[in-house]
């Protein structure tokens, strides 16, 4: 599921980005298989390396040129986002990005691949990835922040936050606020969840997708068409209601409806249910950006 998380310089946008691949299912033979062979087109194969076993980590800086993100050339190769293919795509400082470069991501998104057409013919790489993206709030940083006052006008700040489109918000399936961390959770001696932990639950959840999906050319939730949502994401009378309300006052889209139930799908196997309860709805709902934001 792709994440979008806002908040303050120095919060920890970057470092959570960067640990996602740490809890992030092992690698199918398949799904090392079509990694190695991007990489090995793209000449970025190490000689020691002959399969790529590792989910790839790309985050390319803001200044990538068009071809550098989806690939091209002559003879056209892959870009970052196939490079990241069963990985992770981290764009961070994402109103930086050249709105175009931004545009084509929305395709590439919804179908997973992306096509490159040149005179000689039409070339196809895949683009299966988790796309993270990082922002501050305002140019200045710290609008909304608790201890440092934003010193960015009104109108800056709302032409800061429109570099991104509704479309690829809408993409989005986990819109979240980053705040910044006090001084006591910095200091205590009490050590946190390991990611070997949280993977632990990351992989049963997977495990319980593949056998969902078993047959399929489908591999987690966030692959779901129309047809799968209808019939894995099954609510009861109180979800079915709980969404009929959050689509009037989210104002969702067609797009933000079926996105919310994978979610919600999600939410439910990582706490191993085999039905979607109103508590993983309204989860799945909290994380969704309101269009009043």
């Amino acid at each position: 599921h792709n994440v979008l998380m806002t908040g303050s310089p120095g919060a920890g946008k970057t470092l959570l980005a960067r640990a996602m691949t740490s809890i992030l299912p092992s690698m199918s033979l398949d799904e090392s298989l079509e990694v190695t062979r991007i990489y090995s087109i793209s000449d970025q194969l190490p000689s020691q390396t002959p399969l790529i076993r590792q989910r790839p980590f790309r985050a390319p800086h803001h200044t990538i040129s068009h071809a550098g993100l989806v690939g091209g050339g002559h003879i056209p190769r892959p870009g970052e986002i196939s490079l990241a293919h069963r990985g992770v795509l981290f764009l961070d400082e994402l109103p930086e990005f050249g709105k175009r470069i931004l545009e084509v991501l929305r395709q590439p998104l919804e179908d997973k691949i992306v096509t490159i057409s040149r005179a000689q013919g039409s070339f196809t790489f895949p683009a299966n990835f988790m796309l993270v993206g990082a922002m501050n709030p305002c140019p200045c940083g710290y609008f909304g922040d608790t201890l440092r006052q934003c010193t960015c006008a009104p109108a800056a700040i709302s032409s800061y936050q429109k570099r991104i489109s509704g479309p690829l918000l809408d993409r989005i399936d986990i819109h979240l606020k980053v705040p910044r961390v006090d001084y006591q959770k910095l200091s205590e001696k009490r050590a946190g969840e390991t990611s070997e932990t949280i993977r632990e639950r990351v992989e049963a959840a997977r495990q319980l997708q593949i056998q969902r999906f078993a047959g399929t050319k489908l591999v987690s939730n966030a692959d779901m068409s129309p047809k799968e949502i209808r019939q894995y994401c099954v609510l009861d009378a109180a979800g079915e209601g709980l969404m009929k309300t959050a689509m009037r006052q989210l104002r969702l889209t067609a797009r933000g409806y079926h996105r919310v139930l994978k979610l919600a799908r999600t939410i439910a196997d990582l706490a191993g249910e085999a039905t979607i309860k109103t508590e993983h709805l309204a989860e799945a709902l909290q994380y969704r950006q309101n269009e009043e934001e």
